[in-house]
C-alpha cells in the first residue's frame, strides 16, 4: 500500500500562489507594477514611503497597502501624506502578508486610476520571503544600523529580491558600516541586485529612488527584470 504524506503548509503555499497569480493578471491587465517592499523592523521602510508620497504624490497615484503584526500605526503615518485611501492590513502576530490580503485590499482599489502600487509589508526578513503576493518585485530595504552581513544572514530574501535600498545614509559617518562589504555580500548572494542609497530624513538620494518609481509607473506593470 502506498501512503504520501502532504504537509499543510504545502495546501496553504499552492493555494497562495494561486491567488497571487490572480492579483498578477489583474494588475497586469491595467498596467500598474507593484513592490512588496521587505525588511527586518525598524530599517526605515515607513520613513522612506513617507518621504516618497511627498515628493510624488501629486504627480503619481500611489496606492499603498501597510502590514502590521499589531497596529495601524505605519498606515496613519501615511495617510498624512496622501489623499488616497491607505489599507492596513493586521496579521494578528503572522509573521508576513499573504496574496488573500492583497486581494482583498485590491477590492478598493481603482486600478484604472492607479499608476503604482506599494505594498510594505510586516517587519521581517525570513517569512515573506517565501510568500508570493502578486508583486512585480520584492525591493528589499536594509539600514546602515543593522551590519553589512545582513544580505549572508538573510540570502533568500536578498535572492528572491530585484533591488535593494540601503536606508538611514546619514547616520554613515556616526557608524563603523563599511558600505562597499554591505555590497560585496548582498552580490555575493545575488550578483544582479540593483542598489539605491537613501536618507529619508535628509533626503539624499530620494531623486534616483523617485525617478526609478517614475519611470517604473511610466512603463506599466511586467515581470521585473
Amino acid at each position: 500500500m502506498a501512503i504520501r504524506r502532504i504537509e499543510v503548509r504545502e495546501k496553504v503555499m499552492a493555494k497562495n500562489d494561486e491567488i497571487a497569480a490572480d492579483v498578477r493578471r489583474r494588475l497586469d491587465a491595467s498596467g500598474v507594477p507593484c513592490f512588496n517592499l521587505v525588511s527586518s523592523p525598524g530599517s526605515g521602510k515607513t520613513a522612506l514611503l513617507e518621504r516618497t508620497l511627498q515628493q510624488l504624490g501629486d504627480e503619481l497615484n500611489i496606492a499603498v497597502v501597510t502590514g502590521d503584526v499589531q497596529t495601524e500605526n505605519d498606515a496613519e503615518r501615511l495617510a498624512v501624506h496622501t489623499d488616497r485611501l491607505v489599507q492596513a492590513v493586521v496579521t494578528n502576530g503572522a509573521c508576513h502578508m499573504d496574496a488573500r490580503q492583497i486581494l482583498v485590499a485590491l477590492e478598493q482599489i481603482s486600478l484604472e486610476d492607479t499608476d503604482l502600487l506599494i505594498i510594505e509589508n510586516v517587519g521581517n526578513l525570513v517569512c515573506p520571503a517565501s510568500w508570493d503576493l502578486g508583486e512585480t518585485a520584492k525591493i528589499v530595504i536594509f539600514s546602515v544600523t543593522e551590519g553589512e552581513d545582513k544580505p549572508l544572514k538573510y540570502p533568500r530574501m536578498f535572492e528572491r529580491s530585484t533591488w535593494a535600498v540601503l536606508s538611514k545614509t546619514d547616520l554613515l559617518p556616526h557608524l563603523p558600516f563599511d558600505p562597499d562589504k554591505a555590497l560585496a555580500f548582498a552580490h555575493e548572494v545575488n550578483p544582479e541586485l540593483e542598489f539605491f542609497f537613501t536618507s529619508a530624513l535628509t533626503g539624499d538620494g530620494m531623486d534616483e529612488w523617485c525617478d526609478f518609481l517614475r519611470q517604473r509607473a511610466r512603463a506599466g506593470s511586467g515581470t521585473a527584470v
